[in-house]
């Protein structure tokens, strides 16, 4: 399944291989957009704990299909991929 989890602050591509590979995408908003392939729940786990671990508020997590935009780096602000998911709250 593709993930989108949407965390606060800002990390950048080289946490990559630490979130198992995971595209890492900071937003002007001051969030940053994990996202990929995760193969099941245990990974999601994993991934999860390793966002709770950083310290890093989690914002948003939204499964879906992998956009069709090649510049999603570029992406910001209200257009965040995860913007249409549950938010977390504290």
């Amino acid at each position: 399944m593709y993930y989108y989890i949407t965390i606060t602050g800002h990390l950048d591509s080289t946490w990559s291989e630490w979130f198992d590979g995971l595209t890492i995408t900071p937003q002007e908003n001051g969030t940053t957009v994990l996202a990929g392939r995760i193969v099941d729940q245990t990974a999601l786990h994993g991934i999860l704990n390793k966002v709770r671990d950083l310290g890093l508020p989690l914002v948003a997590l939204r499964s879906g299909e992998p956009t069709q935009q090649p510049d999603l780096e570029r992406r910001t602000g209200a257009e965040d991929p995860a913007s249409t998911t549950a938010r977390a709250t504290e």
